[in-house]
């Protein structure tokens, strides 16, 4: 992977989404993929979770990956915006608490 700002977040996400254990597939973009889908797919306990990850707090997502946001959500998805450590710290918040959730129901 190149050495981009971007890139270094995405390493970064990458080694928490590893840590935690959790699914996480990387959409190629390109004439054979889907534009605006989201840089990392991840499924949280049986959720859909787009993370869409930029070089930092100043990248906007464009307008399709936007869309692609606004579909996920409707779908009854997930969707973050990755660009530093505390957003990353967000989506490992958020594993964290679907797997208490998910435990404190299966306890009952």
């Amino acid at each position: 992977m190149a050495s981009t700002p971007e890139a270094k977040i995405k390493r970064k996400f990458d080694a928490m989404v590893k840590a935690e254990g959790v699914y996480c597939d990387k959409p190629q973009a390109g004439i054979y993929g889907s534009s605006g889908i989201p840089d990392r797919i991840l499924c949280v306990c049986g959720l859909y979770v787009g993370v869409e990850i930029k070089a930092d707090a100043t990248k906007v997502p464009t307008k399709l990956q936007l869309l692609c946001r606004d579909k996920i959500l409707a779908a009854g998805g997930v969707w973050f915006l990755v660009y530093d450590d505390d957003t990353i710290g967000t989506v490992r918040h958020f594993i964290r608490d679907c797997r208490r959730r998910q435990a404190s129901v299966g306890a009952k």
